[in-house]
């Protein structure tokens, strides 16, 4: 299974979610990234204002911070190789780096097809 490397930028804390002006995005990754490793995903998060060495003693990530600044993180790496910068990752994002599957799981209880048999659907 891959590593997933997620270097934030500075937070309030170690995953973003506190305080009262919560960025939508990072509750979305929390909860994503959460699942995903409920499910089995290798995740570690490091937080440029709490752990800055991580940041300095990884060559990858200093080159990005010296190329692109701090304004471009987050910036995510997969294996050690750059998988997205700017933007937190999607569910579907982390699942296929992880090669976790998503299910979809589809209610029985309404058997009713979602058209009368009219040609308008």
């Amino acid at each position: 299974m891959a590593k997933i490397e997620v270097f934030d930028p500075v937070l309030c804390c170690s995953t973003g979610v506190c305080g009262v002006d919560i960025d939508q995005q990072l509750i979305d990754f929390a909860a994503n990234s959460t699942w995903a490793i409920k499910q089995g995903a290798q995740i570690q998060r490091f937080n440029l204002g709490q752990q800055p060495l991580e940041f300095a003693n990884n060559a990858v990530v200093n080159s990005f911070l010296q190329r692109s600044g701090q304004e471009s993180l987050p910036l995510i790496l997969v294996d050690g190789d750059v998988a997205l910068a700017g933007r937190y990752p999607t569910k579907n994002e982390l699942a296929r780096w992880a090669g976790l599957s998503l299910t979809i799981e589809v209610s029985q209880s309404n058997s009713q097809p979602c058209c009368d048999g009219d040609s308008n659907c």
